[in-house]
């Protein structure tokens, strides 16, 4: 079979994705590589091996090389397979993003410097702060003054910084007399850096709002909680009114005609309780 038609690994950051379509190309073109077939070159029990290929079960780590090389791959690509396999079984954040910052040195040079910059978006909370301040803020070039703009304040060389990765990302473009514009761009979140980034930010977002209950007036900031008992089916449609809640924020943004300020909202609903299978009293 030639290799060309089979899956190239490097555009994966999804190990059961990538082992879903190197089997079905494979399989489609070389009826006699099975399960059966894997399993005698490795040694994992077929069935156990369609869950993994599903994405049911974790795949043993000490079978990722025997598993490579039954799939032809190289030296460097049975590097990446390694790689992929620790980061579907990795949990904490850190492990997480360490793992796909190695994945992400394994791509060409325009796709790493392209991924590593939208990656890089979300790992600073005042990069977004910055893009939404640029959008009603006069800015001409004056870092200090625009680094107290954010709440709560960074510094000039991290304001900088955030116009520099805005501008590479054409999320702003410099106009004439040193003064800046915020394209309609939009960012779009695949599966490459998805998870780990939004994962980070989402944290960081938090904390602000943690710091906001002690730092913020009042009357400039609404949080508060509320904790209840739901079904399944119950929490299923609480995250779909929370769904529609965020695209009716978004509209209300998009129709305002002079905004002057930039906020966070953060939306979440989380267990406070384990489930419990028996009969409710």
């Amino acid at each position: 079979m030639a290799s060309s038609s089979l899956p190239n690994i490097f555009d994966y950051f999804d190990c059961v994705r990538f082992l879903r379509d190197y089997y079905e190309a494979r399989h489609t073109a070389e009826r006699w590589f099975s399960y059966r077939y894997i399993q005698k070159k490795t040694g994992i029990d077929p069935g156990y091996l369609f869950k993994v290929f599903q994405g049911k079960k974790p795949l043993p780590m000490k079978k990722a090389r025997p598993l490579a090389k039954t799939l032809n791959l190289g030296k460097r690509e049975t590097e990446y397979f390694n790689l992929l396999a620790l980061y579907n079984k990795a949990r904490s954040n850190d492990e997480i993003r360490l793992v796909f910052e190695k994945m992400l040195s394994y791509h060409d040079c325009a796709a790493r410097k392209t991924g590593a910059r939208e990656y890089t978006y979300y790992t600073k909370w005042y990069y977004a702060a910055i893009r939404n301040i640029l959008s009603y803020y006069p800015f001409c070039g004056d870092f200090e003054s625009l680094a107290k703009m954010t709440v709560p304040a960074i510094t000039p060389a991290q304001a900088k910084k955030a116009v520099n990765l805005l501008c590479s990302l054409r999320f702003l473009e410099k106009k004439g007399k040193g003064s800046y514009r915020v394209t309609d761009r939009f960012l779009t979140t695949g599966e490459a850096w998805h998870g780990i980034a939004i994962r980070r930010f989402q944290q960081d977002t938090i904390k602000l709002a943690h710091q906001a209950i002690d730092n913020v007036a009042k009357e400039l900031r609404d949080i508060s909680t509320v904790s209840l008992t739901l079904s399944a089916p119950g929490f299923e449609e609480a995250r779909e009114r929370i769904k529609r809640f965020r695209k009716e924020l978004l509209d209300l943004a998009n129709r305002q005609k002079k905004a002057n300020a930039a906020y966070h909202v953060n939306i979440q609903i989380f267990p406070i309780g384990r489930a419990w299978e028996g009969e409710p009293q």
